[in-house]
């Protein structure tokens, strides 16, 4: 079918601009180099764009038929990771990385505007192409939306690459298949003393550990044993010497869940038992909760249409159900908001006979097999024409 033929022409395109972005990676809200070649790689194709977010993109592909608009998002970031891959493209910034592949959804998404750039007579309706910064930091979809990428599109469609999934299969599925993934901090304010006279003292280290300790049991007995959830402290810092009882403490740590309802429930029962066992030893807290990146709930609809994409592009057997996972993810953000939902598919670049596709996201020797990036241009592509024609 002709976007499998366009993503083969293009196939080498995309992989020297995924190599480009690997070598040069930028964090957060700083992709500028990875910006500057994306606006530049649109510029050359003759496609209109405007930046949204600072550093985010969104490019427009019209149809030349009246339809609805059907948003396809990529994100841009890297981790701050050392690069041990080894290969010839390798990071050239010391401590940056992508090792989550975000070069490749970037690569993808640039391949899949030159097809469909050359297949405007087969589109009705308009596509939208997000360049989104800041998925990592869980701000990149938020500030998109309140940058007004959201205004006329219909339905969204993410790819992420994975490691875990065989080339040439994609996976997807109904509802939440990613967890919110928020942060909070618990500063416990005792009061301060000599290692020698517990007495006189608040101790703040002993407090933050009854806290530890407490939150454990908000997941096993106030949640409902059918929702999955998770709280997980990550950090306790407090005191400043071996024998001075500290008069501060900081927990830090992150929650993840998959209903909107136990996500408010979880960031009250924290505060609830936080300053309930604090007061019992006659200390404080300041509580802080960061609602960073909601689930990602998949719609019925957008999933049946990526489901026929896939199975049209690589045959019947290439489609499976995601399972769920706690990792977050905040293309969720767009969904939430597009009246027609959108959907998350997990792109396969696993190949067993090539170790070193095999790594999981987030290591520093994570790669792809780089044949997934024809793959992902053409089901980008097929996507948003199968939804706009349906």
């Amino acid at each position: 079918m002709k976007t499998l033929e366009l993503a083969q022409k293009y196939k080498q395109y995309v992989i020297d601009l995924r190599r480009y972005f690997h070598m040069n990676p930028e964090p957060g809200t700083q992709e500028f180099k990875t910006a500057e070649r994306v606006r530049k790689e649109l510029d050359d194709m003759g496609i209109e764009y405007v930046a949204k977010f600072g550093t985010g993109t969104v490019a427009t592909i019209k149809g030349t038929k009246p339809g609805k608009t059907v948003a396809l998002r990529a994100d841009m970031d890297a981790l701050t990771l050392d690069d041990n891959t080894g290969c010839e493209y390798a990071s050239q910034t010391p401590g940056m990385n992508h090792a989550c592949g975000h070069d490749t959804h970037t690569a993808m998404l640039l391949g899949a505007a030159k097809i469909l750039n050359e297949m405007k007579d087969e589109i009705n309706g308009t596509v939208k192409l997000f360049f989104q910064p800041a998925e990592e930091v869980g701000i990149g979809a938020k500030g998109m939306i309140a940058d007004g990428c959201m205004e006329g599109v219909d339905n969204v469609f993410a790819i992420h690459i994975a490691s875990g999934v065989e080339l040439g299969k994609a996976t997807s599925g109904p509802g939440g298949r990613m967890a919110s993934a928020d942060k909070f901090s618990i500063k416990v304010i005792g009061k301060g003393g000599h290692g020698a006279a517990p007495h006189e003292t608040v101790d703040a280290v002993y407090v933050a550990s009854q806290i530890v300790v407490g939150l454990q049991a908000l997941v096993s007995r106030e949640i409902q044993p059918i929702a999955p959830a998770v709280v997980t402290c990550g950090t306790i810092n407090g005191g400043s010497r071996w024998n001075i009882i500290a008069q501060e403490a900081v927990i830090e740590g992150t929650t993840r869940c998959f209903d909107p309802a136990v996500r408010e429930q979880i960031a009250q029962s924290m505060e609830r038992i936080a300053r309930g066992i604090a007061n019992s030893y006659r200390a404080d807290i300041e509580f802080n909760y960061e609602r960073l990146v909601a689930p990602t709930v998949n719609s019925p609809e957008s999933v049946a249409v990526c489901e026929a994409t896939v199975k049209q592009l690589f045959g019947e057997n290439a489609y499976e159900e995601a399972p769920l996972t706690t990792g977050g993810e905040d293309a969720g953000e767009y969904f939430r908001v597009a009246p027609e939902g959108g959907c998350l598919a997990n792109l396969g670049s696993r190949n067993n006979d090539n170790p070193a596709t095999c790594f999981p996201h987030h290591h520093p020797q994570f790669n792809v097999d780089e044949d997934a990036l024809a793959n992902g241009s053409a089901l980008y592509a097929q996507y948003a024409i199968n939804y706009l024609n349906k």
